[in-house]
């Protein structure tokens, strides 16, 4: 009986060695998938305020400020205007501010949209698929996406008028 379970526990060893080494090597190596600045950022399929799907595919082409929000988070709330005015300063430009609320129904999203006074296109990640594909960990989040699809940027906190300016300018080359 003891010759049967040699071959056992040599198996069960070396997939011990197999997932340490791999545990080890993915944390050395970034393998936890989330985006980092430089890399691709990742496609979505979103509900928009709108009625329709989004994904980021379609903003191909354009420089992206992708913005995780949502309406219980008081710096999210408090950056809302300085979205809104660059948006209208840079949408004819090529430039997409893309509002992804986090978790919430769409009523709320609906309501608190028109409470702050914004237009820019609002997506809704009930289920915080993009939030996962993303690594989002705290509330706001924003991604400035340049025209190939990469991350130029990664602010986490709360932006001001004057940084998110500026990280705007960079995305589009000014």
């Amino acid at each position: 009986m003891g010759k049967a379970r040699k071959p056992i526990q040599i198996v069960i060893l070396l997939l011990i060695v197999l997932l340490g080494g791999y545990a080890i090597s993915s944390s050395v190596f970034g393998g936890d998938g989330k985006p980092k600045e430089g890399g691709k950022a990742p496609n979505f399929e979103l509900l928009g305020l709108d009625g329709k799907t989004h994904t980021l595919e379609e903003y191909k082409g354009k420089s992206v400020v992708l913005n995780f929000w949502g309406s219980w988070c008081a710096p999210c709330v408090k950056e809302m205007p300085a979205l809104q005015a660059q948006w209208e300063k840079w949408k004819d430009q090529g430039v997409v501010v893309l509002g992804v609320n986090v978790g919430e129904d769409q009523m709320t999203v609906d309501n608190f949209v028109k409470l702050v006074d914004i237009d820019f296109p609002v997506v809704m990640d009930k289920n915080r698929d993009a939030v996962r594909s993303y690594g989002i960990s705290p509330l706001p989040t924003t991604f400035f996406i340049n025209t190939k699809g990469k991350v130029d940027n990664i602010h986490i906190g709360q932006l001001d008028l004057s940084s998110l300016e500026e990280q705007i300018g960079k995305l589009v080359g000014r």
